[in-house]
């Protein structure tokens, strides 16, 4: 409820003063959304599925069909799959022959992209050109399941959209909320997986405790959440902190004491090659 007000008053409150305030409440209204919509597939808050995803089902961030999110994060949740190339749909590695075979442009933009700073600016337009593609593709090969995603997707954006239209939001500030909501969450999942030979050695830990921390539901404890995908996340900081040590043994050590020092390490710099180092994982 806290979310959707938020999202109503940064729509139809703020921007009587100006616009650009109702977009810097706009922003985390939609990135809570998402970390919600993310509760939701996996089972929360209440134990009917149909009223879960009927609170969901229309996406204010307008880009990602929440049938699609569901279903391809929960394939992302096959942990021996990790980081797979092919095989993980959240993967943003590449197979080293295809990343070969790519435009010395292309390859540019995906170095870039692995920095912070790029997966910040460019990181929603690189993955959502990726994603339509492949949903493009799919449904040209008669894949039912997606075009339904889509079909029920559509409708919730025309009604968002006509919300808009009433409001005194101009509609290219709400789109351009929304992208900034995908740069967002793109801090959340820069180096949420990396290659590692070992499953549980994939999944990162933030110890972050702020702002970052509450709009991504806990979900910088992503060990943790990979771990227990079931537990809701106001129980993860208890489950982490209470034994520490069983978790950063499991990952490898793969911790971060806060964003501030994910900004400050790689923010210019590049966390990991496009092309997975360890392909094919053996």
């Amino acid at each position: 409820m806290g979310c959707f007000s938020l999202w109503g008053v940064a729509v139809f409150i703020l921007p009587l003063l100006h616009p650009a305030i109702g977009l810097l409440a706009l922003v985390p209204a939609l990135v809570l959304h998402s970390s919600l919509s993310h509760e939701v597939l996996h089972g929360h808050p209440f134990a009917s599925k149909k009223l879960n995803e009927a609170c969901v089902m229309v996406q204010p961030g307008l880009f990602i069909p929440y049938l699609r999110f569901r279903d391809t994060h929960l394939a992302h949740h096959m942990d021996a799959r990790l980081t797979d190339p092919y095989d993980d749909p959240e993967s943003n590695y590449l197979d080293p022959v295809v990343w070969s075979q790519l435009s010395k442009g292309a390859q540019v933009a995906l170095r870039f992209n692995n920095t912070l700073l790029g997966r910040i600016l460019i990181g929603p337009l690189v993955s959502q050109w990726a994603f339509m593609r492949g949903d493009l593709m799919a449904i040209l090969q008669a894949d039912r399941p997606v075009l339904a995603a889509w079909i029920w997707h559509v409708p919730g954006v025309v009604l968002v959209m006509g919300v808009v239209l009433t409001s005194q939001m101009p509609l290219w500030i709400y789109v351009l909320g929304a992208y900034c909501a995908l740069s967002v969450l793109k801090i959340r999942t820069f180096l949420e997986h990396q290659a590692h030979l070992r499953a549980s050695g994939r999944s990162v830990i933030i110890e972050d405790k702020g702002i970052l921390s509450f709009l991504f539901l806990n979900n910088n404890l992503h060990a943790v959440h990979h771990m227990h995908p079931s537990v809701p996340w106001y129980h993860l900081r208890g489950l982490y902190w209470g034994n520490k040590s069983r978790y950063v043994t499991c990952n490898g050590g793969y911790v971060y004491g806060s964003y501030m020092q994910v900004f400050r390490r790689y923010f210019w710099t590049r966390k990991d090659p496009v092309a997975h180092p360890l392909w094919p994982m053996r």
